[in-house]
């Protein structure tokens, strides 16, 4: 049985493509929205559910 190529080898040989600009703005908004729903999520904890803080 004939052994295919390697994953490690495969990426080896890739050329470097740098992100596009599409592509670093849903980077951004992505994690923007992250900590923002994680701010949220942690004021509602504290406002409606204070016991133990």
């Amino acid at each position: 049985m004939a052994e295919g190529p390697k994953l490690s080898e495969e990426i080896k040989k890739m050329e470097y493509e740098p992100l596009l600009p599409v592509e670093k703005k849903l980077i951004a908004w992505s994690i923007s929205l992250g900590f923002v729903l994680l701010g949220i999520l942690v004021w509602v904890s504290y406002t409606f559910f204070p016991a133990g803080h």
